[in-house]
């Protein structure tokens, strides 16, 4: 899929979010990578082959915001 060269990361590796932009929609949330992974703006996936990449935001309550 991906032409680039060197090759991007595969879509069943663990670097995969290191793959060139297709395409980018940040108002609708989401941007599609070379390999296939849809990557969403809460920063879970969905790899072309249809598994689910659960959103792996950093859980360390310093760095959360809250609106005031």
């Amino acid at each position: 899929m991906c032409q680039h060269q060197p090759a991007c990361p595969s879509a069943d590796s663990a670097d995969r979010e290191a793959a060139h932009l297709v395409a980018h929609h940040p108002e609708q949330g989401w941007s599609l990578l070379c390999n296939g992974v849809l990557c969403f703006e809460d920063t879970g996936e969905l790899l072309p082959d249809g598994q689910i990449i659960a959103p792996h935001r950093p859980l360390d309550a310093e760095r959360v915001v809250t609106a005031a």
